[in-house]
């Protein structure tokens, strides 16, 4: 057996405009791990194909293309460990997303499920349409022009309006008040604040409590702060850039696998 760990990139399709930011952010946390001791070998997603011939000590990864993850899934079943599980990313496809976050009661924003050839009537407008199932996206998203790329089904969002806030998250513990080991949040930039009331602590609990929901332990998504106060949950997704905490999370990230790999988990 090899024993040297895997950092699995993500499918340059699935991060439109985000690439060097993706590669940063996996390539650093790639580095801190050699820094402690760790063999590292970084993959694209094709090239979990040779499993068979090289298998790996530990598996940490961005990727998220389904028939990859059912491959790692056969390699996290077979005793590697990794971050996050294959389960967990599949976990945040919207369409999986709402299902699991609805049985574990997290409160998240009304979403609706539909066929983009059926086209249904949104309701009261203004909506967000996006595709049902991974999170990359595209200037044209409506139904139509889902459709026309064979994406077959789309979750509609109602719009909520408020101060759009950028969350991240390292660790599948809980800090003294419920909130992730690591967690940091900031406003969207190209907006109008309202300056709303938010409380970072009601925010980060919200926010394990979806993760934890979806089995994840490096995370982000967005969420809005409305003016009566309420927190509406928009979005969670698996390994993002962390672009403007890049330094910081990926020796933060290192820190966290070379625990969870030795046995230990927080």
């Amino acid at each position: 057996m090899s024993h040297a760990c895997w950092g699995i990139f993500r499918e340059s399709t699935h991060s439109p405009g985000r690439e060097s930011d993706d590669t940063e952010i996996l390539g650093l946390t790639g580095k801190h791990l050699e820094a402690k001791g760790f063999q590292v070998k970084l993959r694209t997603a094709d090239e979990v194909n040779e499993i068979d011939d090289d298998r790996p000590r530990f598996v940490f990864l961005m990727c998220e293309r389904v028939d990859v993850l059912s491959r790692l899934r056969a390699l996290e079943v077979s005793g590697v460990p990794h971050v996050n599980s294959p389960r967990a990313v599949h976990n945040t496809y919207r369409d999986r997303m709402i299902a699991v976050l609805e049985e574990a009661n997290v409160p998240f924003i009304r979403s609706l499920l539909v066929s983009t050839a059926e086209r249904p009537a949104p309701g009261p407008l203004p909506v967000w349409v996006k595709r049902g199932d991974v999170h990359n996206t595209q200037e044209e998203s409506a139904l139509q022009g889902l459709a026309e790329r064979r994406i077959p089904r789309a979750v509609i969002q109602p719009h909520v309006s408020g101060d759009l806030v950028k969350f991240y998250g390292i660790g599948a513990g809980g800090g003294p008040h419920r909130e992730p080991p690591w967690f940091r949040w900031f406003y969207h930039k190209d907006q109008h604040l309202a300056g709303h009331a938010l409380d970072p602590r009601r925010l980060a609990r919200l926010v394990r409590k979806a993760a934890a929901a979806l089995g994840l332990e490096v995370y982000g998504g967005d969420a809005i702060a409305t003016a009566t106060g309420e927190l509406v949950l928009l979005d969670v997704n698996a390994w993002p850039s962390f672009a403007l905490y890049r330094d910081e999370a990926s020796a933060a990230i290192a820190s966290y696998l070379a625990l969870r790999f030795s046995g230990g988990r927080r």
